[in-house]
Order: structure tokens, then C-alpha cells, then sequence
């Protein structure tokens, strides 16, 4: 969803949250985090991690559920058919290898031999149909199933016409191979299978258990190189090496303590008092911590936006929108606060994903961060005309939803609420939400006009397409659409409806330059649409324990499963 995954890494991204912190109490060593240092390892009883799960309980351990799906703990504990790089790029996991057939249709995988799940018993092709069918059986009520939604006929089987997919677009040949057949050919569909929706899980515990069976993972619920010990709601997840792993490589770590902490200040804080051995730095501590041993940075492909609502009145007005956008000077409220570690920014695809367009014209022609408070006026005081308001007191109190574990995100809207109001006269009620909270309200949202009406959103990418910035969040039906984009009564419903129809003919176009071109132009709509408002694009600075080695940072947020066999804690 449109968080940075906890990565769980919104966020989970952990993920795109779990961050590696350096152990300040450490010894000053000087010691590299480079992959494949040569310095000694420690004891084996010493090769346990601590990390902290920011902001309380993950959403769910659940593959088939979780919007933070990438990254670590998911990709440690579950797999797939295929598997995503540390630069994003798609390989064959579980699937010794795949052919596709010459329509581009027809997905076939062969397994690879003798895979188990972590309790040992065996995993093969019928495993993998039960998983995808599953995500998209609307008992398992999954608001992600968006991702295999390529699967043909999707659509009849997650809205009840259709009984099942396994024998239909999902197809066991014999316990080693499957067929996966879409219905239209799409440059992404190996991509969108990457997501943790495409992760294989334990029928036995499913049934077993029903809802509950992420109470029992230890029981043998996935087939990644960690396996679960145990899992508490209020404390935490440990995860230990799973023997039964496919990879034949086991990891140097002997454990992995995913700690549930409160915001990311105190939890910095705890860390510095030596109960982690990773923590995400605050912005407003960065530039102290970058000197130090074990500092990281990477620019990220992640944004952070205010989401608008069209069915809330009178953000169904684009000239209000628009006004709400240029108001702001960016460069001054996110450097204030954040810093020069991120980058203001309007774009909707961030740079760095392919159709990134850097000659991309700002709303309502303002090619500038700092926003035009002049334009801003006037195009208010037009729109609330249109909506036969005399001036913006007379506007009902809109709500601005934010995450109340990110202490810079609750001060960045401050700062947006004070200049609506100093620039507008537009005010704005600030609300604190709990961010698992936040996201469900987010998902609640699409089509209709709450809960949410404003929030504070942000979004990591799944994988290198446009695809994922775009049909993902504004086509309609698309479970990411929780801004009702072309779904509304505004009068620029039917445009933003050919801008759908737009991006649903880039989905498919087999030209890739042809195919960006399309995605860039359907982007420069929905900028003079603003459905919703971008403040930055996000950066990553992890401070790492000098004793670890092998783990990097990179701009997805999060380190490949392979990658994490061979971090470990040198002398």
C-alpha cells in the first residue's frame, strides 16, 4: 500500500523501515559492513541480530495480506517462483527455470528438485496453485491480491463468479511443473510476482488454523533460509536458520530478533543505550551520525505525498487541488525539517525508475519545488467560487491523517497545515493515526469518502516499472486507488477516465520506448490532476555495527534473501 513498507521493511519496506544502526557502544573498531568481508566471524552463540519493528506490531505475517510484502522478514520466511535481486532484477527462485510462450500469454515453470517447507515435508507445483489461488479467494479477503491480478480471469474469481483459478489460469502439468496463463501480455508480470503474494505457504497450517495460522508459523509455515521460532503480537518475531532450506547454503547468523518498538526517536535512543544492533537515524540526526563508523547512505526509490480525496468535497475541484499543491514551498518546509538528505519533488515516478521524465512540467506550468504562493491564491479563490463558497472560512474542516510513529512526517505536516493557512486562509484538523491503523484506513477509503479525507502516504517501489507508480495507484478498480481518481463527480471525471484507459494500453504496448513515452504522458496528466501531492523523494542513512559484515544498503530499501546468508558479526 501506499506506505514506505516495514520491511517488513511503508514503508516493513525490516524493510523498507527495518534500518541497520550502528551499536554505539561498540569497541571503535574500524572494522567494513562491505558484502564478503574477510574478517573473522564470531562464535556462533554471538551470531544474533537485534533489530526494531518501528511503530508496533507488523500489519501481518500473512504474505497473501501484508502491504509491506518485500524485503525482510517475508522474503527470509517465504518464497516464490521468482525472486528479486538487490537491484531489482528478476531471477528464478523456487523455479529451477520458466519459458513463455510466444503470445507472451503463458507462463511455464519447473520446479526445482526436492523442496520441502522448514518442518520438512514436501513442497511442489500443487503447493504453489493452493498459494496464488488462495491470495485471490475472496474468503482470504487479501487487499493486495492487485499484484497477481494479470492471472486471466482475476476478476470473476476474487468477485465470486468463478470457483477457483487452479485448472483455469493456474495450471499443475504434474507435481514439477505449472503453468501461469494472463490475459494480456505484460513486460511486469514476472515483477508483480516477485511481491510477497506470489510467496508459497504450508496448506496444512492454513486449513489447520484458518485466520489465526500466523500464530503458528513455527509449525513449519514457509520454505526461505530463516524459519520462525516464535512470534508475539507485543513483543516480536525471532527467526531462526532453517535447515531444510533449498539454497543448501545456511546462514552465519544464528539468529534474527525483530524487537517491537515505539517511534523512531526512542527507538534510536535504545539502540544508542545498546539494546539493538540496528536502528533507523531520525533526519534531524543525520548530519551528526554521518561521520561515524559503519554510516550508510543510498538515494531511494520512494516518495512521500499527501493523498486528497475526490469524493470529499472540495477536493473534487482541481483548481483547489491545485491550489493546495503550489502553495507550498517545498524546498523550504522539507528542508527545515528533513534536510538535504532528500529531494524535494513533484513527480509521481521518482528518479531512478525507468519513464522517469526529467523535463516533467510542474502544476499548472510551475516548474519549481518552492511552489508559486501567487497562482495559489488565485486558483483557490476560483475554485471556491466554483463551489459556491464566499471565502475558505466557510469551507467545512477537512482532516489531515498522518502516522503518528514518524516524528519528522508529524512535524512536515505541521508545517503543510501552516502554510495552507498562512497562504489560503485554508485550515486544516492535524490527526495522529497509529500507522498499521493508517494504511487500513487507506484501503477503506477507495470509493467512497472516508474514512480518510487527507493523509500523509508514502510509497517504495515493488519493482523497476512505471507500472507500479501508475496503473497501480490510479487505474480504475485498482486497489491502490484510494484517492477515487476517475471514479468521481468532479468535472474532470471523463478526462482522468482516458488517462486510465491510457495507462491501461501502456500495461500492455510490447515497445518499451513506445511503452514509456505513454507512461510519461499519462503522468503529465495526473500532475495537472493532483491526485495527490508529492513532497520528496526519500534517501536511506543506516548507521551499521562496524562488526557486521555483508549487509548494504540499496535504493529498494531492502537486501536480497540470498545476501543475508553471508552477513554475519566479525571479532
Amino acid at each position: 500500500m501506499s506506505h514506505i513498507r516495514k520491511k517488513s521493511g511503508l514503508l516493513s519496506i525490516a524493510s523498507i523501515f527495518g534500518v541497520l544502526v550502528m551499536l554505539l557502544s561498540a569497541c571503535g573498531t574500524n572494522a567494513t559492513t562491505d558484502k564478503g568481508g574477510s574478517a573473522q566471524p564470531q562464535l556462533a552463540a554471538k551470531q544474533v541480530f537485534r533489530t526494531p519493528v518501528i511503530g508496533g506490531d507488523f500489519d501481518t505475517l500473512d504474505p497473501a495480506l501484508t502491504s509491506g510484502g518485500l524485503g525482510d522478514p517475508y522474503n527470509l520466511i517465504f518464497t516464490g517462483l521468482v525472486a528479486a535481486d538487490d537491484q531489482g532484477n528478476i531471477h528464478d527462485e523456487l523455479a529451477a527455470s520458466h519459458q513463455v510462450s510466444s503470445d507472451g500469454l503463458t507462463y511455464t515453470f519447473k520446479l526445482k528438485p526436492g523442496l520441502k517447507f522448514s518442518d520438512g515435508t514436501k513442497l511442489d507445483a500443487n503447493d504453489v496453485a493452493y498459494s496464488l489461488n488462495r491470495v485471490i479467494d475472496p474468503a482470504t479477503k487479501s487487499q493486495v491480491s492487485v499484484y497477481l491480478n494479470l492471472l486471466k480471469d482475476f476478476d470473476k474469481f476474487s468477485s465470486g463468479k468463478a470457483k477457483t483459478l487452479i485448472g483455469d489460469s493456474i495450471v499443475v502439468k504434474d507435481a514439477n511443473t505449472l503453468d501461469l496463463i494472463i490475459s494480456k501480455p505484460a513486460a511486469y508480470f514476472l515483477q508483480a510476482l516477485n511481491y510477497s503474494t506470489g510467496d508459497v505457504v504450508n496448506k496444512a497450517l492454513t486449513t489447520k488454523y484458518g485466520a489465526s495460522w500466523v500464530d503458528h508459523l513455527q509449525e513449519g509455515a514457509g520454505n526461505g533460509p530463516f524459519m520462525v521460532k516464535s512470534y508475539s503480537h507485543t513483543t516480536g518475531l525471532v527467526l531462526v536458520p532453517n535447515k531444510n532450506y533449498f539454497g543448501g547454503k545456511q546462514p552465519k547468523l544464528q539468529e534474527i530478533d525483530y524487537t517491537i518498538t515505539g517511534d523512531r526517536d526512542s527507538t534510536f535512543k535504545s539502540m544508542k543505550a545498546g539494546q539493538f544492533d540496528n536502528a533507523p537515524v531520525p533526519p534531524a540526526l543525520d548530519n551528526a551520525n554521518r561521520t561515524l563508523p559503519g554510516y550508510q547512505a543510498s538515494p531511494a526509490l520512494a516518495t512521500r505525498f499527501i493523498g486528497m480525496n475526490y469524493l470529499t468535497k472540495p477536493l473534487n475541484n482541481i483548481k483547489i487541488r491545485q491550489a493546495l499543491s503550489l502553495a507550498l514551498n517545498k524546498d523550504l518546509i522539507v528542508g527545515s525539517i528533513i534536510g538535504k538528505t532528500v529531494t524535494p519533488s513533484y513527480h509521481i515516478i521518482p528518479d531512478g525508475i525507468p519513464g522517469y521524465n526529467k523535463d516533467l512540467q510542474g502544476v499548472a506550468g510551475v516548474n519549481t519545488t518552492a511552489g508559486d504562493q501567487t497562482k495559489a491564491k488565485d486558483l483557490f479563490q476560483q475554485g471556491l467560487k466554483e463551489e459556491g463558497y464566499k471565502s475558505a472560512s466557510d469551507v467545512p474542516q477537512l482532516t489531515l491523517s498522518y502516522s503518528q510513529s514518524y516524528k519528522a512526517g508529524a512535524d512536515t505536516m505541521a508545517a503543510v497545515a501552516n502554510e495552507w493557512k498562512q497562504v489560503l486562509g485554508f485550515n486544516v484538523k492535524l490527526n495522529a493515526v497509529e500507522g498499521n491503523e493508517l494504511i487500513s484506513q487507506e484501503f477503506a477509503t477507495k470509493g467512497k469518502n472516508g474514512p480518510l479525507q487527507m493523509w500523509y502516504g508514502s510509497w517504495g517501489a515493488d519493482y523497476l516499472d512505471p507500472q507500479d507508480w501508475t496503473t497501480l495507484f490510479f487505474d480504475k478498480g485498482a486497489d491502490h486507488n484510494t484517492f477515487n481518481y476517475g471514479q468521481n463527480q468532479s468535472s474532470t471525471a471523463a478526462a482522468q477516465q482516458a488517462v486510465q484507459v491510457e495507462l491501461e494500453k501502456a500495461d500492455v504496448t510490447p515497445d518499451q520506448t513506445a511503452r514509456m513515452k505513454m507512461y510519461q504522458d499519462a503522468e503529465q496528466k495526473l500532475i495537472n490532476d493532483v491526485p495527490f501531492i508529492t513532497t520528496y523523494q526519500s534517501s536511506y542513512g543506516y548507521l551499521v555495527n562496524p562488526k557486521v559484515h555483508g549487509w548494504k544498503i540499496y535504493p529498494l530499501g531492502s537486501m536480497a534473501a540470498e545476501d543475508w546468508l553471508d552477513v554475519y558479526f566479525a571479532k
